[in-house]
């Protein structure tokens, strides 16, 4: 009775009305993994059927149907399995005994249970019984319900064309459920909350609920090919609808604690978790979270000082864009600046124009108060002046218009002051300009309609929901003439434009898009630095050196982002193919090398291993390499070590080479080949530095050390191998 009345606190409300009200019989921990199990497989079954079946497999039906007095029984049954498979005193381990158990409760259902839909429920239920590692229902203090998934139970991604997540949490708790999905061992990404104003709109939600966290994840994957650390995502979906006015921020901040605190249970190893969690996974999991929409300040140090609490290994790590310790993402624009770097490659490839030289048009979702479309606007006024004409803006607060441009000091007036886009003052307008707010239907609809009303050399969408422009809409981005609205399309928001749109937009009208998982990659590289530096340097270390160590993480975002725009374009134009096509193919390249070098490195002794480092310590800010280098092996894990010898030098390769040079690799061979490639480009370097100091014509010194560094390593590997 004391367990059920402290953990009542913690417990959604259709778990309170199952185990207090209709099902007392049941007890607390039955309920809880019921309503979790109907909450979990909603947006498992809602894409069966198509839209026809969106009522029948609907959160509400779900839990009616499974609750209802004839299947209760059988849900009981399969929650009792599930409480024996992990009772941490005496498990369910023997894998024979649970596959006797769980065939006799199928069998059971099959026989007995009359309604094929009734019947699909259950046996899912099992299934997810059967695909669960871990789970912390037997913790005593803990905030939610969480489970470790094989990803394979959520029905999306195969292994065969690795799109099949590495792992995936699933947290069940009071007003929310959460998702955290992740490609790699070691990962990182952003948490978002999703709090939706009503309730239809947190049905639609829900059923989407893990396949945007899915899309995410991926596009992260896509996106942290530069680092070391894997792609993931967490979307917390949050029910703040009829709750006493005032109290919805409290909703939020308290979900934000159940999920962390009920993800730290799964991945933290301490006495305690020894004690109360039975893993069949059996590897350790290290996994790293970054602030997204609607995570405050307040959440991130919440959060540091809970793992730090919980004996997470680097606490400090563990979320990064700390308000003081970390370095903030607004604070010093540095998606933006990536973004911004891809735009600049891509008017002059895409249009032909030179932005320091030429004016150009420029039209945005997301306002002057945003993280990435207030630094953006910040930086196109920086680099640009004049030249950058902004014609429109809109975010969720409206939208203003100006065929003139904006004026550019009422702009970064908002960005300095942090407000958005309503407050831009209409007496700055030009003749022709106008300021739609989102207080009238007909402000809403022209907010709406703005990034495809508006005609501009580029659109910058960097904010608004993922799917804004998808397969259904995508004409409306085209002109009468059918010509598009924007030629070109650099997405500093992630899946604003969903794949299949990206596809016919370049199709249909030749609009030419440099996907999120490239422009807008200056962040996870930020972040991923900010996790290098809690490990290498303290606290006051990093405080004494922030400024070096920030202009020297800049220097890097726009010095991948260069690279790989570089590539992007040139691949683009040798082989014919769109710009998604080929930004895909770049990630999965160098993805590809780096876990087939990952796992080699694996082979390799430790003297081997330690060769490799230099391409490590290259990797990071210089600074942050002098402070903490020498530090290293006590202070980062070995899988963490690993991983970024292997992804720095499958970086190096693909932007150097191509992604032809890749994948036209045997697997077997690729592995081989990198390590080779690293030791030729050192080969190459020393017959630099002794052409450099040879006594002979400079033209013809100078056209010979460009072939060298151009093709010296490739060429080497060639020699070498006939």
């Amino acid at each position: 009775m004391q367990y059920n009345l402290k953990r009542s606190k913690w417990l959604d409300d259709t778990t309170m009305k199952l185990v207090f009200e209709d099902e007392p019989w049941l007890g607390v921990k039955r309920g809880e993994f019921i309503t979790a199990m109907c909450n979990l497989m909603h947006p498992i079954l809602s894409k069966s059927g198509g839209g026809s079946s969106s009522n029948l497999y609907s959160k509400h039906n779900i839990l009616q149907t499974v609750t209802d007095s004839r299947s209760i029984g059988y849900a009981a049954k399969i929650a009792d399995l599930f409480l024996e498979r992990f009772d941490p005193k005496q498990p369910m381990n023997d894998e024979t005994t649970f596959q006797k158990s769980l065939e006799e409760i199928r069998n059971d259902i099959a026989s007995n249970v009359q309604e094929t839909y009734v019947k699909e429920l259950l046996l899912k239920m099992t299934e997810i019984v059967e695909k669960t590692y871990k789970t912390n229902v037997y913790m005593k203090d803990r905030y939610a319900l969480s489970l470790r998934l094989d990803p394979s139970i959520m029905g999306v991604g195969s292994e065969e064309d690795s799109t099949l997540p590495y792992g995936v949490l699933f947290i069940h708790g009071r007003r929310f459920n959460g998702y955290h999905t992740r490609f790699r061992d070691i990962s990182r990404g952003g948490l978002r909350l999703v709090a939706p104003a009503s309730t239809e709109q947190l049905a639609l939600e829900s059923a989407r609920h893990y396949d945007e966290c899915y899309g995410l994840a991926f596009a992260q994957q896509l996106k942290n090919k530069d680092i070391p650390e894997g792609g993931s995502k967490a979307v917390c979906l949050i029910d703040t609808n009829n709750i006493l006015n005032g109290t919805r921020d409290y909703v939020l901040r308290k979900s934000v604690k159940a999920m962390t605190d009920s993800i730290l249970d799964l991945v933290v190893d301490t006495e305690e978790t020894r004690e109360t969690i039975v893993d069949y996974f059996g590897k350790r999991e290290v996994l790293y979270l970054g602030p997204d929409e609607n995570v405050i300040p307040e959440d991130i140090n919440w959060i540091i000082k809970q793992a730090g609490r919980r004996g997470y290994d680097t606490p400090a790590a563990f979320m990064s864009s700390k308000p003081k310790a970390g370095i903030n993402h607004k604070e010093y624009g540095v998606t933006s600046e990536g973004v911004n770097v891809f735009l600049d490659v891509a008017l002059k490839h895409v249009l032909g124009i030179d932005p320091r030289k030429e004016s150009f048009t420029i039209k945005m979702t997301g306002g002057p108060d945003g993280d990435v479309g207030g630094n953006e606007i910040k930086i196109l006024i920086r680099e640009y002046g004049e030249n950058a004409k902004i014609v429109g803006i809109a975010d969720h607060s409206g939208c203003a218009e100006d065929p003139d441009g904006l004026n550019h000091d009422e702009l970064l007036r908002l960005f300095e002051e942090e407000l958005c886009i309503s407050n831009f003052d209409a007496s700055r307008l030009g003749s022709s300009g106008i300021l739609h707010t989102c207080d009238t239907e007909e402000g809403t609809k022209a907010r709406n309609t703005m990034h495809n009303r508006l005609e501009a050399d580029a659109f910058l969408p960097c904010g608004g929901r993922p799917n804004t422009i998808d397969a259904n809409n995508y004409k409306q981005f085209l002109l009468e003439d059918g010509t598009p609205s924007s030629k070109l399309i650099v997405e500093g928001a992630n899946l604003f434009v969903n794949a299949e749109a990206r596809q016919k937009l370049h199709e249909d009208a030749g609009v030419m898009i440099v996907k999120d998982s490239s422009a807008n990659k200056g962040g996870v590289i930020t972040s991923s630095y900010e996790i290098c530096a809690a490990m290498l340097a303290s606290k006051e270390e990093f405080f004494e050196n922030k400024e070096a160590i920030v202009e020297e993480v800049l220097a890097k975002v726009k010095g991948f982002a260069k690279l790989e725009a570089e590539l992007l374009f040139k691949e683009a134009e040798l082989y014919g193919e769109s710009l998604p096509e080929v930004s895909q193919r770049i990630s999965n390249a160098i993805n590809t090398a780096t876990d087939a070098l990952s796992a080699a490195l694996d082979t390799l002794s430790e003297e081997d291993q330690d060769h490799l480092m230099p391409l490590f310590r290259g990797h990071l800010p210089e600074t942050l390499a002098e402070l903490g280098f020498h530090k290293v092996h006590e202070r980062v894990p070995q899988q963490y070590i690993k991983n970024a010898i292997a992804s720095t030098l499958a970086s190096k390769m693909v932007y150097k080479e191509g992604t032809r040079f890749i994948t036209a690799l045997p697997d077997a061979r690729l592995a081989e080949t990198a390590l080779r490639y690293i030791q030729q480009e050192k080969e190459v370097a020393k017959l630099i530095k002794t052409l450099e100091e040879t006594d002979m014509l400079t033209e013809e010194k100078n056209k010979i050390l460009e072939l060298l560094d151009a093709g010296g390593a490739r060429t080497a590997l060639s020699l070498k191998h006939t």
